[in-house]
């Protein structure tokens, strides 16, 4: 849902900005209060959207850093993934489940459940420095051993972190005033991880605001645009997926469309109903196992992914920017087997219990489908326009965000001549999604974080709204030279 509004922070509700009746210092106490009112949002609004670009550029940086190691690796040592792979998975997710609990996944179910909290509830757990730090060490990790994982989900949830720094200080003391930072801070990471601005904000409109106005106010779209330029001025106007050129017009292509929209709709279905399974409804011994030994599971997981990545010469390797950007740049056709073996990949390492996005896996997934479409009916349209329409419409079957994926896929290649065969895709490749896999991914995925871990709960003054109203009124006793309240004069009688 979205809400666009003039300026508009959320107002403090100390008692310094309530009325005091009689009190001769009153005008300053409220001018120094809305002074330092007016220095907190300024922290959150401009210092916290520079760090989400910063962390975000970094995360970028490292795990080029890291897909290029393994790449090394691989080429010196084919057979090595099968030896690190699964001791490396297992290290990852004894870490985290140690000393990082709550950056397992992407991070975006993570970042849905702390917008989704009560305000009863203190998401620390979820949204912290320690989350932070967790979530970059932990994707770089799984980058660098290969996993078939992206740093796009991760991006979310650090932005979301950082932005919920700053809940509690000044103005920011309701719990409405922490879900605009948490949307805020998570279409910034999305903004600044894929460079598309627009993206972030679509991305909180239809994902993170689900059950929530998304408030498209200045300091959320200042949140968004700070961090995307940040990324901007430090990398430049990348495209790691490539660009293309291709146009398809409606007048003979509508079935090109509708074919690729289906069969995208179908895959990220197909993939959505596996993730919920393996994360919600498996056998009973394996679920036991995988509660019970998660490092072994994870190992075992490892073991699979570098199986699959040693049979294809490592082609499934990492967030499949390369083969993607080879694809849709060129004429050039992947294995007949890519697509389906980076999403058994990508099923497996996301599922492991590792730090993993599946935003760029996805796209990556798209591109190789949509290869094998063209290699069935070479006539039917270009290439690289049948490879871009899979690649949104699978991305649409997985998130069940149709604009969010389209707009992703638009920006990321530089395709705004693809713009409405897109969009029809797009919507095509969602209804059919829901049809296998009824309830949106993520959301679902969510659930898992609802209840805080051993009983864990607020430690902050969290309040909302009706709290306001029920506190005592603060006056100021003239005779006395005291402040009192309604609660202290009953007392008193």
């Amino acid at each position: 849902m979205l809400n666009l509004t003039p300026l508009n922070f959320p107002m403090s509700q100390n008692e310094n900005d309530r009325p005091l009746d009689g009190d001769p210092a009153y005008p300053t106490e409220k001018i120094l209060a809305h002074g330092r009112d007016i220095g907190h949002r300024g922290v959150a609004w401009i210092i916290g959207p520079l760090l989400v670009g910063l962390l975000a550029v970094g995360l970028a940086l490292g795990g080029e850093q890291m897909a290029h190691l393994n790449a090394r690796l691989c080429q010196l040592h084919p057979y090595a993934p099968l030896l690190f792979m699964p001791l490396g998975f297992a290290l990852l997710v004894f870490l985290g489940n140690r000393y990082f609990p709550g950056c397992q996944g992407s991070g975006i179910p993570q970042t849905i459940a702390a917008t989704d909290a009560s305000s009863e509830v203190d998401v620390g757990y979820l949204l912290s420095w320690r989350i932070v730090f967790g979530k970059m060490l932990l994707t770089l990790g799984g980058l660098g051993l290969g996993a078939s994982i992206g740093r796009e989900g991760p991006t979310i949830q650090i932005g979301a972190s950082v932005m919920h720094s700053f809940f509690g200080r000044g103005p920011f003391q309701l719990v409405e005033s922490r879900r605009i930072l948490i949307l805020a801070g998570g279409a910034a990471g999305i903004a600044a991880a894929f460079n598309a601005p627009l993206a972030g904000i679509m991305f909180a409109i239809e994902e993170l605001s689900k059950k929530h106005v998304f408030n498209a106010n200045s300091s959320s779209l200042v949140t968004i645009i700070v961090s995307g330029l940040i990324s901007l001025s430090i990398l430049g106007n990348y495209t790691y997926f490539g660009t293309t050129q291709s146009v398809l017009l409606w007048n003979g292509s509508l079935s090109a469309i509708l074919l690729c929209g289906l069969v995208g709709g179908v895959a990220g279905g197909v993939f959505s109903r596996l993730f919920v399974f393996v994360s919600f409804n498996m056998p009973r011994p394996v679920a036991q196992l995988m509660k019970a030994r998660p490092i072994l599971y994870a190992a075992g997981c490892g073991l699979i992914v570098a199986v699959i990545g040693v049979a294809t010469h490592g082609l499934v390797f990492g967030s499949g920017y390369e083969p993607t950007k080879l694809s849709l740049e060129t004429s050039v056709a992947l294995p007949w087997y890519y697509g389906l073996a980076k999403l058994v990949a990508t099923l497996v390492s996301a599922t492991s219990g590792i730090a993993a996005g599946i935003f760029a896996p996805s796209l990556s997934i798209g591109a190789g489908l949509g290869d094998n479409i063209v290699a069935l009916l070479p006539n039917m349209a270009d290439h690289s326009a049948v490879v871009l329409l899979v690649m949104a419409a699978y991305l649409a079957g997985v998130t069940r965000a149709p604009v969010t994926s389209f707009i992703i896929s638009m920006e990321m290649t530089a395709s705004n001549q693809m713009l409405l065969p897109l969009m029809a895709a797009t919507v095509v490749a969602s209804q059919v999604s829901k049809l296998i896999n009824p309830e949106p991914l993520y959301h679902k995925l969510s659930e898992k974080f609802v209840v805080p871990p051993d009983g864990y709960r607020s430690t902050t003054n969290v309040r909302s709204e009706l709290d306001v109203d029920e506190k005592p009124v603060v006056k100021y006793s003239t005779e006395s030279k005291k402040y009192t309240n309604d609660e202290d004069s009953k007392k008193a009688k």
